[in-house]
């Protein structure tokens, strides 16, 4: 009966990770760790597992769809898979109700931004439409300030202008650097593959719209959750009998929704997310004050 639920929780897990591009970490551990009472570490673990898997499972699809930006992913993803090293060997170093409570504020984090993404989202479309193609002189002195040479690149420009993808522009690289060092860490601490932090950069700070933002983050999720892994496999930080059975239930529900995502309406999906992580959150906080 625990493998038949934990199967049942990583598909639900995996569904979610897929559509959203979080990963499913943020659903797996708080499920193994409250719904089954393993220690908040081991938890991790095998969530660092299941996430690989959930990258696998929705990567191909979305590249063979050319939704996900694989350039764009590849860059942000060296500074990705060494933050998440590091903070694995942080891990080891927190106490579990240190590291509960901090992943109760993640997941409120998670929650208010995932909220207010709509609100985001719209004001960029607005401000897109401003900058239609018929707003000749502003185009072209954007596109003069991404060209090597120009006045704002900062010798990046070149770079940016490649990173780009059709009907939009890449901005604000550093942030996205930055962010992706944040979002390793956070892998490796919470076992949640970084998505929470990769999508939320890509599409609100970056200007990537939301579909390859998701996309492009169960790319990079794979390889940053598999160096994350490494640290707790030699720790002895991974049960297989955990691992195994979640990880199945993952990678069907990833397949599934991966093929699905098209059909769905992600506002609705949005605001059912965030009312999961806000009742999560307020659970892995009770847990940790003890």
């Amino acid at each position: 009966m625990a493998e038949l639920l934990l199967i049942v929780g990583g598909v639900a897990a995996g569904a979610f990770g897929a559509l959203l591009g979080l990963g499913g970490g943020v659903l797996i551990v708080p499920l193994l760790t409250l719904g089954f009472g393993l220690p908040l570490r081991e938890s991790v673990g095998a969530s660092l597992v299941c996430v690989i898997v959930t990258s696998s499972a929705a990567a191909s699809v979305y590249l063979q769809r050319d939704v996900a930006n694989l350039r764009l992913g590849m860059t942000l993803e060296m500074f990705t898979a060494i933050a998440a090293m590091a903070g694995g060997l942080v891990a080891f170093l927190v106490p579990d109700r240190v590291l509960a409570l901090m992943f109760a504020a993640l997941l409120a984090y998670v929650a208010v931004t995932m909220a207010r993404a709509r609100d985001a989202r719209d004001g960029r479309v607005a401000q897109d439409a401003a900058d239609a193609p018929g707003d000749a002189p502003r185009e072209a002195a954007e596109d003069a300030e991404r060209r090597p040479g120009g006045t704002n690149t900062a010798g990046d420009g070149g770079l940016i202008a490649s990173l780009s993808g059709p009907g939009y522009r890449v901005r604000n690289l550093g942030l996205g650097v930055l962010g992706s060092l944040v979002a390793g860490v956070v892998s490796a601490l919470f076992g949640v593959g970084g998505g929470i932090v990769k999508v939320p950069v890509m599409n609100l700070i970056m200007g990537v719209p939301i579909r390859v933002a998701t996309a492009t983050s169960n790319l990079m999720i794979g390889v940053t959750a598999s160096a994350g892994a490494l640290i707790y496999l030699f720790r002895g930080g991974i049960d297989p009998y955990v691992a195994a059975p979640t990880a199945l239930g993952v990678f069907a529900g990833a397949s599934l929704a991966s093929r699905l995502s098209h059909r769905v309406d992600l506002g609705t999906l949005r605001l059912l997310f965030v009312a999961v992580l806000v009742v999560t959150a307020a659970q892995m906080a009770l847990r940790g004050i003890g």
